[in-house]
């Protein structure tokens, strides 16, 4: 039996155990110092097994598992835990402000049917940042439990954005476990959850988690042949966040080409377009009718840069330099953006993705294209292309297999070649 996953497990653990550590010691950010700290144990102790398991002689892939959802535990549910209770008991420091925004909206959109507040009315704040909700409508609902119930621990809304997140993988994981190794899911799952990234995001913010697990359930719908399934997910996606939508047209581009040749080919995209449209007019049509000039002060204004505050994303990547130091930068760093959405559609156009696994790939290019030159940006955001690649491991077995099978019935071939190292 090969050694090479619990080799690439050594690495992986190993490498967030010293990830987790330097978080602890250098940040200067009090969630990230609190989760470094007890992740830091967790990772460790994960390595150390990972290479006791090195040392024996076939290591199963269920010791793979075991390990890998007891070291889940960990870096994510224990600290996640840890922090909510803290902060319902009164320490400060122990969330990111997009949970207490996030809550906020939940608030407000039981008060008065709009998750924001206008322009006016943040600049009166003593914190105007707060007062933003740069989200879609649909972000809202995580709030609602703190809300409806008061501020208890589990109220937070990081622990709805951890369920969600796991409803999803766990929805994915179902739709590709007949056509797709164990170890490639094995290693999807790593990526989503115990990357120390994907860790970190779900113990001190998380409301990226639910997004980029939605458009997993997406890739696994389409990759299963289900249209509608697909529109749903990355619809529901798109309720959520703006980041989903360049996801939803990649994914339109592949339901046109997979299903063209069909005897109805407009009837697979008519589907997906249809569960697109579901949950996005269902959460922004009653808001836009009621309060659009708060949708556009929060979504549109402050996130092209003109609130009354300025965005906090501002890691120094190469749309936030261009913008902030290079002389006509407000103006030039949008072109750039926008340049590298044409070349990406044009490319679109005329070579679509013809697979679920080639849809994950222009996913992951195009959202890390966009992260890249964002004038407001943050390192954090690369998890989107990060999980996208792990997941394009079990996407790429579904396929091998499913061309196999409609080649000559044979059955299911494993895991194909070109990753069959990574498992």
């Amino acid at each position: 039996m090969s050694k090479r996953p619990l080799i690439l497990d050594l690495v992986l653990y190993g490498t967030a155990a010293l990830f987790a550590g330097a978080t602890a010691l250098w940040t200067t950010l009090t969630p990230h110092e609190h989760w470094g700290a007890v992740a830091f144990g967790g990772y460790a102790s994960a390595a150390f097994v990972a290479a006791v398991l090195l040392m024996q002689f076939g290591a199963s892939w269920l010791k793979r598992a075991l390990v890998a959802g007891a070291t889940g535990i960990a870096v994510v549910a224990i600290p996640l835990v840890a922090q909510a209770i803290e902060r319902a008991n009164g320490a400060t420091g122990r969330a990111q402000e997009e949970v207490l925004v996030v809550e906020g909206s939940g608030r407000r959109l039981l008060d008065t049917g709009s998750p924001y507040l206008h322009a006016d009315a943040i600049a009166g704040m003593a914190d105007p940042v707060l007062g933003y909700n740069p989200y879609q409508p649909g972000m809202a609902v995580f709030g609602l439990p703190s809300a409806l119930f008061g501020h208890h621990w589990w109220t937070d809304a990081r622990v709805y954005f951890l369920l969600a997140t796991l409803a999803c993988l766990a929805a994915a994981l179902r739709l590709l476990s007949e056509h797709a190794g164990k170890g490639t899911l094995l290693r999807a799952l790593q990526v989503s959850v115990v990357f120390p990234v994907c860790a970190l995001t779900f113990v001190t913010g998380g409301d990226d988690m639910p997004v980029v697990g939605l458009m997993v359930l997406a890739l696994a719908f389409c990759a299963s042949g289900r249209p509608l399934g697909a529109g749903l997910a990355i619809g529901t996606a798109g309720a959520l966040k703006l980041f989903a939508w360049p996801v939803a047209v990649v994914l339109a581009f592949l339901v046109w080409r997979r299903f063209g040749a069909q005897a109805s080919p407009f009837g697979a995209l008519r589907r997906y377009l249809l569960g697109f449209a579901v949950p996005v007019a269902a959460t922004m049509v009653p808001v836009l009718l009621l309060d659009a000039r708060g949708f556009f002060d929060n979504v549109i204004a402050f996130g092209l840069g003109h609130g009354v505050v300025e965005s906090p994303a501002q890691s120094p990547l190469p749309g936030f330099l261009v913008a902030r130091y290079v002389p006509g930068g407000e103006l030039l760093a949008p072109v750039l953006l926008g340049s590298a959405a044409l070349v990406i559609a044009v490319l679109l156009w005329t070579r679509p993705p013809a697979t679920a696994a080639s849809a994950a790939l222009w996913s992951a290019a195009g959202l890390s294209a966009a992260f890249l030159l964002m004038p407001s940006t943050r390192f954090g955001y690369l998890l989107y292309p990060v999980v996208l690649l792990g997941w394009w491991l079990p996407l790429r077995d579904a396929a091998a297999t499913a061309a196999e099978q409609l080649s000559d019935g044979a059955e299911s071939p494993g895991p194909s070649l070109a990753v069959e190292w990574w498992r």
